[in-house]
């Protein structure tokens, strides 16, 4: 019973289906030869009222495209045309400077620039120092003497060497208002995170023979609103001015201010003067007043790679083309902090990677430079020899 069923059923199916087709059949006009309208369109003759430019667009359409095939690029060149850089926390100017060179020095080929977000200055001269896959950091120079002593590494010198001075920050001391000088913080509590302003706090406290207690665990917000809250006398953090972090601190109260940090004889070979105002921080400064504090700059530093070396070449590679395009790296959109960089300017008790002093040797005009002034090369690269001490200190 169920075989014929089943025989019905294949014979009503079988009906229904040729019926279908003799009724498509019936619907398109025959023309000779037996051929329809869409056998005529399918080896490329117009339909009954279809213009040839028409028709030519839609067989056109209608035709399978072949997709170019990509291979991937060779390993060996890609390897050696990449470079790795330590940056900073994501939001700052380091890290978005980090993606401008990443956007502006790759050129798909040769080059090819990996920004590495890192944890500050200090993490990432010791990550420049002892991970094997990266060649540059952005740090600063107090921070390479702060490893000098903290970690016991007498010739660091050797191990490092600076491409460029990038942009300059400055020591931010928060405190209540009795303490009025950076001397009143001897025995203080002091919040000042390890890699935002630890290192810099210590190096100026130990010149200046004071001693206080530091905690560095506390991170950066944290430790600020610490303070804000009473539970610590003072914050510090070296940070390019004007700090949102820190102009934006309410002081409803006027309990807090910028300590003064009066330059010193003993603090030439890290640092410069500086000042922080009332513009910059009006709710932390009286209206008009002014302080002052010390300032390092932010430069890119590289490992000593060996002269002949692999690495030695990428790195090479990446100076010309940073140096290069310095001018185009210094325009909107990429980060305004671009404009201080000085590519000429040398840091004190440091050495310069080869190639970068190579190349400024040979594309840098040799004239006079104005110490406080920046003027802008041929190239359109911002100049500098060095930053302003007062009077009776320019002669050490």
């Amino acid at each position: 019973m169920h075989d014929v069923i089943r025989g019905v059923a294949v014979v009503a199916v079988t009906l229904l289906v040729s019926a279908a087709a003799s009724a498509q059949q019936r619907a398109l006009p025959s023309l000779p030869g037996g051929q329809s309208n869409e056998t005529d369109r399918a080896v490329g003759h117009p339909a009954d009222g279809e213009s040839a430019p028409e028709h030519n667009r839609i067989a056109h359409l209608a035709k399978p495209r072949l997709l170019a095939l990509r291979t991937l690029p060779d390993r060996d060149k890609l390897n050696a045309g990449t470079v790795t850089i330590m940056t900073a926390p994501i939001g700052g100017a380091v890290s978005t400077m980090g993606s401008d060179m990443a956007s502006v020095l790759d050129d798909g080929e040769t080059l090819r620039v990996l920004p590495i977000l890192g944890k500050g200055a200090l993490q990432n001269m010791i990550d420049v120092l002892r991970l094997t896959k990266v060649d540059m950091g952005f740090a600063t120079a107090d921070a390479v003497e702060f490893i000098k002593t903290e970690y016991s590494v007498p010739q660091i010198g050797d191990r490092i060497r600076y491409i460029c001075k990038v942009f300059n920050i400055e020591l931010h001391i928060v405190a209540r208002k009795e303490i009025k000088s950076v001397f009143d913080l001897a025995g203080k509590k002091i919040y000042a995170e390890r890699n935002f302003g630890y290192y810099t706090l210590r190096n100026v406290l130990d010149r200046l023979n004071i001693k206080a207690d530091i905690d560095d665990r506390t991170d950066i917000a944290g430790g600020l609103q610490k303070v804000i809250d009473g539970e610590g006398d003072a914050w510090a953090g070296d940070i390019a001015k004007v700090a949102p972090l820190i102009s934006n601190v309410k002081n409803e109260n006027g309990n807090l201010h910028l300590v003064p940090v009066p330059f010193d004889r003993r603090f030439t070979d890290l640092y410069f003067p500086s000042t922080l105002s009332s513009s910059e921080y009006p709710k932390l400064l009286a209206s008009g007043e002014s302080v002052p504090t010390v300032a390092t700059s932010i430069s890119l530093f590289v490992y000593n790679w060996p002269e002949g070396s692999d690495r030695y070449a990428r790195v090479a590679k990446f100076v010309n083309a940073l140096f290069s395009k310095m001018g185009e790296l210094q325009k909107p959109p990429r980060h305004p902090k671009w404009r201080e960089t000085f590519i000429d300017a040398k840091i004190p008790g440091l050495q310069r990677f080869k190639a970068a002093e190579q190349w400024i040797a040979l594309n840098m005009p040799k004239q006079g430079v104005g110490v406080t002034n920046m003027e802008t090369a041929p190239n359109g690269m911002a100049r500098s020899s060095s930053d302003a001490l007062p009077k009776d200190l320019q002669k050490r």
